[in-house]
């Protein structure tokens, strides 16, 4: 959040977020009102996102407690409420299982108010805490395919709790790749990549889009393969 605010200054013609922020390493009323702070410095370019957490030697080299993914979860769910809360009600109370806050304030409200985008895809509870809760939703690295599946379930779960699916903005991240040498792109055995040369990259992108997608992130492994991006793919959409 301190880096954020650095470079809301310096670049005002971007927006700026976390993608995500682990809920279990702040409060969620503190995390509220910095981040009613930070979308009132860049002028309403903020983007929150919150995560679950799920790296355990992180979690154990910077001294927190762990808990198991249902209770993670849980309190996701919670901070999603306490920060929204937070940002709209003079006072806020909250009584959770996990996280409370009684007579609150987050003075100023946001204006405009803050997107909350949650990250996962989890099918059971993650997807429901979105549909409940998120103003945009990230997945990342997977085909098309699982992308698309990720999709109809949450549109399942807006159904369940009477929410229009078309109000959630869908994002995607991944790491890209483009280079019109065969040879030079780069494939990771594991993870799906954005990768081939750029009329293969385009349509990679163009067939993300027709599942939904609306914002893209990208993570480039050399400064050439960025530079072609920027070059070759981006002016197609924009």
């Amino acid at each position: 959040m301190t880096t954020l605010s650095y470079f809301a200054g310096e670049f005002p013609q971007f927006r700026v977020g976390t993608l995500v922020l682990c809920q279990s390493y702040r409060n969620p009323a503190l995390l509220a009102k910095m981040a009613a702070n930070l979308q009132l410095i860049s002028g309403g370019r903020f983007i929150l996102g919150l995560g679950a957490g799920w790296k355990e030697d992180e979690y154990v080299a910077y001294g927190y407690p762990f808990p198991d993914t249902r209770r993670r979860l849980e309190e996701l769910e919670e901070a999603a409420v306490i920060v929204k809360t937070m940002w709209s009600s003079r006072p806020a109370t909250f009584i959770g299982r996990h996280y409370s806050i009684r007579g609150a304030y987050c003075e100023p409200h946001p204006d405009p108010p803050i997107p909350l985008l949650i990250g996962g895809g989890g099918e059971g509870k993650t997807l429901a805490i979105v549909a409940s809760h998120a103003d945009w939703w990230n997945f990342n690295s997977c085909p098309v395919a699982e992308y698309a599946h990720k999709v109809a379930i949450l549109k399942d779960h807006c159904a369940r709790v009477g929410r229009n699916p078309a109000d959630i903005k869908l994002t995607y991240l991944s790491t890209a790749s483009v280079s019109e040498e065969p040879a030079q792109v780069v494939r990771h055995p594991q993870k799906h990549f954005v990768a081939g040369n750029s009329a293969e990259v385009i349509r990679e992108l163009e067939r993300f889009h027709e599942v939904g997608v609306t914002h893209f992130m990208f993570r480039f492994l050399d400064p050439e393969s960025l530079e072609r991006f920027v070059k070759t793919v981006v002016p197609h959409f924009v």
